[in-house]
């Protein structure tokens, strides 16, 4: 269903209409629906468009390397993820939530003191 945002000339305020077809927006009033006013003017809203997973499994080594040298937790966290899927890691809630983190974008010495701070441990090794 087609979402257009707006915002009210008369009141200021921001709204977004809903339109089951675009033949009904065309022939649609674009009313205020906190004031009633049919002054409006459209927003262009931003557009988040999805990127295509990456096969991980299917990497040489050198290619996961680079994946892990890349810099980018989200995509490290997809790499662990897909291979977290085996019998070894599923049982690993330790590993699971790493991943999860890595895909949200946290940075993995971030992720790093907050296991070593809930384990009352040191080291756990280099994440990133």
């Amino acid at each position: 269903m087609p979402v257009y945002d707006y915002r009210c000339k008369q009141c200021g305020r921001k709204a977004a209409l809903f339109y089951k077809r675009y033949k009904d927006y065309d022939a649609a009033v674009h009313t205020c629906p906190h004031c009633g006013s049919t002054e409006m003017t459209r927003l262009i809203s931003r557009v988040a468009i999805a990127r295509p997973s990456r096969d991980f499994t299917g990497m040489s080594s050198d290619q996961m390397l680079n994946v892990l040298e890349g810099g980018d937790s989200r995509e490290v966290g997809e790499m662990m993820h897909q291979f977290g899927q085996d019998e070894a890691a599923a049982g690993d809630p330790m590993f699971h939530e790493v991943s999860e983190r890595l895909m949200k974008g946290e940075k993995p010495e971030s992720i790093e003191r907050d296991i070593a701070a809930s384990e009352g441990a040191g080291d756990f090794g280099n994440l990133d």
